[in-house]
């Protein structure tokens, strides 16, 4: 049993999702279902429970859970991390919306990391056994299954070039992009958004300190390529901050 039960104690679903579905999902086109024909997407709607939703802190999974299931996020935000061998927090990911998680699990049968609500979040739970047995019968599912475990595995190879190469500017840059394009595959603004995270969460991900995030939210202010207002952010100049992330 995932921490998700443990600490909600049920998983009902709430009186305002008891029409959604994976066909009428505005996130449709950027999780599991993408590219299923309508028949195919009632048979992973079939398999996927909605829950109650995450309250700011919750944990979705603990590290050394049994892996059961992977999550799709459909609101809020979910940050994995893990606890290094000296008891310090060490951010792994950021999860928005129609974003999977819980990956970490498939090869050794437990979680190597944690799963925490950085707000109010709902996700899509989806039982692996039967998400495996689905896509040996949907060949589209199965591809794009494997496209999203592969985008996993690039996304940590990138972090870990990140912290070991780069600048702190050019990492919060990249950053301040990666949330950018992936609002944009929302349909959102890739210009104007609220970081879910904290700056902690922030320096904890990129390997630095909160007063050197800090110190670089004010320098691309003065630069004129970002206007930073607590957690809004409004990009005003995306090729200077690509070129400040060395992308």
């Amino acid at each position: 049993m995932t921490h998700l039960a443990a600490e909600q104690s049920t998983t009902i679903q709430c009186p305002h999702d008891f029409q959604i579905s994976c066909g009428n999902c505005r996130l449709s086109k950027i999780c599991l279902p993408l590219a299923l024909e309508t028949q195919d997407v009632t048979y992973l709607n079939d398999i996927i429970q909605r829950g109650k939703p995450l309250q700011k802190g919750d944990h979705l999974y603990r590290d050394k859970d049994a892996f059961s299931a992977v999550y799709a996020v459909r609101s809020g935000c979910i940050k994995t991390y893990r606890i290094t061998d000296d008891g310090r927090e060490q951010v792994t990911g950021f999860y928005f919306p129609g974003e999977v998680l819980g990956m970490d699990g498939i090869s050794e049968n437990t979680h190597a990391s944690s799963a925490k609500a950085l707000e109010t979040s709902a996700v899509c739970e989806i039982p692996f056994e039967r998400l495996g047995e689905l896509a040996t019968r949907l060949p589209s599912l199965q591809s794009h299954f494997l496209q999203l475990m592969s985008r996993e595995i690039t996304e940590d190879q990138q972090l870990i070039t990140l912290i070991s190469k780069n600048s702190a500017e050019e990492r919060v840059a990249a950053l301040m992009l990666s949330i950018s394009s992936r609002n944009a595959r929302r349909k959102l603004s890739p210009s104007n958004f609220r970081l879910p995270m904290s700056r902690i969460d922030i320096g904890n991900y990129l390997g630095l300190t909160v007063e050197t995030v800090s110190r670089v939210f004010s320098r691309l202010q003065k630069l004129g390529v970002l206007e930073v207002a607590n957690k809004e952010i409004q990009i005003n100049d995306h090729e200077q901050l690509r070129d400040l992330a060395s992308i």
